[in-house]
């Protein structure tokens, strides 16, 4: 390959190893050492809307961290963070500063309990700030409660037959009977709303939030039934307090993510399902930096199925210019040579050197990376 090559290393995170930022600057090491100084490597960490969004826009922006007092999945305070845009405007919020899975591991996860009103305390916060949109990104999530925590933290009342507020959480969804907006904070009710996701699940149903990610928040089989017929239902009586279209609240791409948080804030405050990889995208200007590539890598810890529906893969792929050769390098990689060619890549590589175990993996997690880059961009080079 000709001396002045071009490369663009635009990884997600390696969840539980790399964050983006290290994942990227681990590839531009590996590009470096491979080609020399005569390549232009550039490096640009990226997200889907589930881990990592926060800190990929605030670089983007050049905005300001803001730090608050919430509740997290199971009730408890916890300081979460939120990010502002320059000028003020326009806060992005990653749910799981707020409901992430990992701030409740302390104790038996809680499925049907979990609630999201944690979120609901960010959003109200970044708009009593000044915020006007709020971008919200929800990957990461320890709920399965359709959003209603998010409603009621913002001023709505979930009552039951005898008028009494309904349990948080998933578990308390089918005990609603009216949903009351009367008291929804008004600047939540000016302010846009965007709602970025990383997978396209609906909300009910065998690909919806509680059967397939549910039992990652500790839902048992009978937990998962009880959860999508809550959600079902929570549907309903949405349509019935706002006009949404039920049908459209059960089976629209995006709905399911992150325990169906979206149902909620697109029929209350008419929230629009943004996929996140290609808000990320638009928010660096992943396009413009892509643009004369001869070489994209990109990457993430397990590159599956999944990764070419609305993950970081799928949205770098779709960016990159025609004739670049792109490589995703991953810590597991379960997609075949075939799938890999049919989804207009070039190659996808294992970070791994042999058999290893998931912690030596983690543990060498850096120095994997820039091996495997290093090792692609020898091979293009030739």
């Amino acid at each position: 390959m000709r001396r002045g090559i071009r490369v663009v290393v635009a990884p997600d995170s390696f969840k539980g190893s790399l964050s983006a930022l290290a994942a990227a600057r681990a590839m531009a090491a590996g590009a470096r050492r491979a080609l020399g100084p005569g390549a232009t490597v550039t490096a640009v960490p990226m997200a889907d809307g589930g881990e990592g969004t926060l800190d990929a826009l605030l670089g983007a922006w050049q905005g300001r961290e803001v730090r608050c007092e919430v509740t997290d999945a199971l009730g408890r305070t916890r300081t979460a963070r939120y990010g502002l845009s320059a000028d003020g405007t326009t806060a992005v919020i990653e749910a799981a500063e707020a409901n992430g899975l990992p701030y409740v591991r302390d104790v038996p996860l809680q499925p049907l309990r979990a609630d999201s009103a944690g979120v609901g305390e960010l959003a109200r916060a970044a708009l009593e700030s000044g915020a006007r949109e709020i971008l919200l990104c929800i990957g990461g999530s320890a709920t399965t409660d359709g959003g209603a925590g998010v409603l009621r933290a913002l001023g709505a009342r979930l009552l039951d037959r005898n008028g009494a507020p309904v349990a948080p959480g998933g578990g308390g969804l089918a005990a609603i009977d009216r949903i009351e907006l009367e008291d929804l904070h008004p600047l939540a009710r000016r302010a846009s709303w965007r709602v970025a996701v990383d997978v396209d699940n609906p909300l009910v149903g065998e690909r919806g939030a509680a059967a397939v990610f549910g039992p990652q928040k500790g839902a048992t089989p009978s937990d998962v039934v009880a959860l999508d017929a809550g959600l079902a239902h929570l549907a309903r009586t949405l349509a019935d307090a706002t006009g949404a279209d039920e049908a459209a609240l059960l089976s629209t791409p995006g709905m399911g993510a992150a325990g169906g948080l979206p149902a909620s804030l697109c029929a209350a405050l008419g929230a629009e399902i943004v996929p996140g990889a290609r808000l990320v995208a638009d928010a660096v200007g992943l396009q413009a930096l892509l643009a004369g590539a001869d070489v994209v890598l990109t990457g993430e810890g397990s590159f599956d199925a999944q990764s070419l529906h609305g993950k970081v893969v799928d949205g770098v792929r779709d960016c990159a210019p025609a004739g670049a050769a792109i490589v995703v390098v991953a810590g597991r990689v379960e997609v075949s040579a075939a799938e890999v060619a049919a989804a207009g890549l070039t190659a996808a590589v294992s970070i791994a050197r042999g058999p290893a175990t998931e912690d030596q993996l983690r543990d060498d997690a850096a120095e994997l990376v820039a091996d495997a880059a290093e090792s692609v961009c020898r091979m293009l080079a030739r």
